[in-house]
């Protein structure tokens, strides 16, 4: 193995657990599932609940409680009750050193997509150590060109929108103006893959004999649902049963490639939504509705998974293929949030979004419409776990991971039931590149310890990752709480506070009765079966490891009401 290999890290945005082939999927994903043939598959691997928690943890690898994102800012900011606390500032702290910054005098680092972390110059992609830089700062983007309407009228709703999804895209350390610099053929997967391209281009003519780490985080498949009209026609009709029969569907699939099994896994979760109405009480035209919503969000995976296809070919024709550690990752489990009633200065999001867009079922997917999928869509692509995005259970928590890496993946297209986090992501990269995290110090600025472990001697040999008796993981977003050591998983759901706006009509379940409950995660992944009452003594330790984890980390909890 050459001493120092390059990275390329492919991050999905709220991509369900089931959502390509190779874990269980009906979507064309090729590419994706040739990775998987040639690499491992990762069933036990966990982020945060929700997206840019996850992303501090990624390029920190350190816990988002500590790293700045205790809390979303999207929401913290409304409430006010962590101001001034370190690890609740909103975007990438100081007290961490970012992966790329750590790479940087080593490595070429190249991101293109979405960041997340900080809406300033201060705490831009580039500020925290990446060359070359092409992103959308905020948490969500159009995928199309952002589609303004021109008419006087529609500027309230059009000014509106736009503050649910600011188009504040970076260039190098520059912010641009997205309307006038965008090309008019715009379309975030193509785009981002295109400028990543780009910059492998400036670097094999700049840099070349720097190896590269190179960061594509997609905006797709998150909301707004938009993808190129030829991809969506393609699904027409494929979704014509509704999320419950793809939900079976694609639980045999999973259990037909061993990425989930009822012998090993449990059985899996029921179905907990009181939201949506069932699939045979729906009116035909709100089936329809319904599943071109789907059909769109297909379209939208497979083009993200053709863009990672482009870049696979563009790293095979320099040579370069397998010498680079590619992983792909979606950053949180499936996104099942209803949006409907979220207020707006225009009315509520529905009205402001029925008068700028053109939600007809014809236009569904096109630049000028606004549409997400609901709950029940969700739970078909994080079965067989529990629940979605935003929710502490596995279905939040528990997402898809590929990665290849021939030099030291010995049997190609085997799978690791392992648990592994993705805080565990910097420390392996920082190992495969020979480099040292610089603990305590760096840049004449004290910096926190990395919190997860190296995948290193796992990849090579089997070895686990974490230590079942003494190695314990905790989660915590929007006041749920989770501990977890070796198979044994407890949760805490509060009976309400101030987040309780973002799953209120969404029954996961499991409690919202501010209790602990216990469960076995290796043999009961459903968390269906509560044995707190069975196994006292073993919920008492993981609270315990729960207390430690807050005072490790400076969890701030929220305040029930």
């Amino acid at each position: 193995m050459r001493k120092s290999p390059n990275f390329l890290i492919i991050v999905a945005d709220d991509l369900g657990w089931s959502d390509v082939g190779a874990f269980g999927s009906e979507i064309n994903t090729p590419n994706l599932d040739a990775l998987a043939k040639e690499g491992l598959r990762f069933t036990d691997f966990h982020t945060a609940s929700a997206c840019s928690p996850t992303r501090s943890m990624l390029l920190s690898g350190t816990d988002n409680h500590l790293a700045g994102l205790g809390q979303m800012a999207e929401f913290a900011s409304r409430i006010h009750q962590w101001d001034d606390y370190p690890g609740y500032e909103g975007y990438l702290n100081w007290r961490v050193a970012a992966l790329p910054e750590v790479l940087k005098e080593k490595y070429d680092t190249i991101i293109s997509g979405k960041w997340h972390l900080g809406l300033t110059k201060e705490t831009s992609p580039f500020a925290r150590g990446f060359n070359k830089v092409f992103s959308l700062l905020p948490g969500a983007g159009h995928h199309f060109k952002d589609y303004k309407p021109s008419d006087e009228k529609h500027k309230e709703n059009s000014d509106d929108l736009a503050k649910l999804l600011p188009a504040l895209y970076m260039s190098g350390s520059e912010f641009i103006d997205a309307d006038k610099e965008l090309p008019e053929d715009f379309y975030s997967s193509d785009y981002f893959a295109s400028k990543l391209q780009e910059s492998l281009d400036e670097h094999y003519k700049m840099d070349k004999d720097k190896p590269f780490f190179a960061y594509l985080p997609f905006t797709a498949p998150h909301w707004p649902l938009q993808a190129p009209r030829h991809l969506i026609k393609k699904y027409k009709g494929k979704y014509s049963e509704g999320p419950d029969a793809l939900r079976i569907s694609r639980l045999k699939k999973q259990e037909a490639l061993g990425v989930y099994t009822t012998a090993r896994d449990g059985p899996p979760s029921e179905v907990y939504t009181d939201e949506e109405k069932n699939w045979s009480d729906m009116s035909e035209e709100e089936r329809k509705v319904s599943s071109r919503t789907m059909e769109v969000y297909a379209a939208m995976v497979e083009r993200l998974d053709w863009n990672v296809g482009k870049i696979v070919q563009y790293l095979k024709e320099k040579g370069e293929y397998d010498n680079t550690f590619v992983l792909f990752m979606s950053d949180n489990g499936a996104e099942g949030a209803i949006l409907e009633n979220k207020p707006m200065s225009g009315g509520n999001v529905t009205e402001v979004i029925r008068k700028r867009y053109d939600n007809s079922l014809e236009n569904l997917g096109n630049r000028n419409s606004f549409i997400w999928y609901g709950p029940r869509w969700a739970l078909a692509a994080t079965a067989p776990s529990r629940d979605c995005k935003f929710y502490i259970s596995e279905g939040g928590i528990r997402c898809p991971l590929i990665v290849r890496f021939p030099q030291i993946i010995k049997n190609p297209g085997s799978i690791s039931h392992d648990f592994t986090t993705v805080m565990d992501i910097t420390p392996t990269v920082l190992e495969l590149a020979g480099i040292q995290h610089p603990f305590p110090r760096y840049n004449d600025r004290d910096i926190l310890p990395l919190r997860g472990k190296s995948w290193v001697n796992h990849l090579t040999n089997g070895d686990p990752v974490y230590d079942e008796n003494a190695d314990f993981t905790g989660w915590e977003l929007f006041g749920q709480r989770a501990i977890r050591r070796g198979p044994w998983k407890a949760i805490y759901v509060p009976v309400s506070n101030a987040f309780s706006f973002l799953t209120e009509k969404f029954r996961s379940g499991l409690g919202g009765d501010s209790k602990w409950r216990l469960y076995n995660v290796k043999e009961d992944r459903a968390e269906s079966k509560d044995l707190s009452l069975e196994r006292p003594d073993i919920l008492q330790e993981l609270v315990d490891y729960w207390t430690l984890y807050v005072s490790e980390t400076g969890l701030v909890p929220v305040i029930e009401n």
